[in-house]
């Protein structure tokens, strides 16, 4: 079982590894969701995970707020995520929209273009997708290669206990295609409950760990 740590800094990365934090996800400004974090907070965490053999993800995303990107901020995204693969990270975290509430498939196509040797991850932005849409998302992100979809299978602040019937619902169109990565109000107290009800070998949270 992959335990995700969802960290803003270096500060708590040594502690959690040492209780059990099996892969760390870095991102800036967790109060607006997770933005992109600075280059010597990348650089360092990366640095010292590679020695612990814990990998990290590293969000690419310019701000908080919707996930519509204009042409100036997916140009900033490109660069941050050639920066963060030069740095060494195991991989990304992004998703792009559009206004109709589905992927922004040009722009997610240019993204993974650049992903090319690293894991990547489709992030929240998921749950904004019109629900009746999901189900053809799984099968594109599949498409494109996406590794995993990180979600928290319903509303925003709803208990995630609540959302274990749509997270079955997902797992079963992903069929072992693709990770379906619960996150989200998902804690130490709670993680092995969900694992019981769920059949996952990853989950995510800020306090999955001590």
């Amino acid at each position: 079982m992959i335990k995700e740590i969802c960290v803003e800094n270096f500060t708590r990365v040594p502690e959690l590894i040492a209780k059990g934090a099996g892969r760390v996800e870095l991102c800036d400004n967790l109060a607006v969701g997770g933005t992109t974090v600075s280059y010597g907070v990348a650089a360092y965490t990366i640095d010292y995970c590679r020695r612990e053999n814990i990998p990290v993800m590293t969000m690419i995303r310019p701000r908080g707020g919707d996930f519509i990107y204009s042409n100036t901020e997916l140009e900033i995204m490109k660069r941050d995520l050639f920066q963060m693969k030069e740095l060494g990270a195991s991989g990304v975290v992004f998703g792009c929209l559009n206004n109709s509430n589905w992927i922004d498939e040009a722009a997610m196509r240019s993204l993974l273009a650049l992903s090319e040797g690293l894991e990547i991850t489709f992030h929240m932005a998921f749950d904004q997708i019109n629900p009746k849409d999901q189900f053809r998302a799984i099968d594109w992100l599949v498409e494109y290669g996406v590794d995993r979809i990180l979600t928290h299978g319903g509303p925003a602040g709803s208990p995630i206990k609540d959302n274990v019937d749509r997270l079955k619902e997902y797992i079963d169109c992903a069929a072992g295609r693709i990770v379906i990565l619960p996150g989200g109000g998902i804690t130490e107290q709670n993680v092995d409950a969900l694992v019981a009800v769920l059949p996952i070998s990853e989950a995510h949270g800020t306090r999955i760990v001590g």
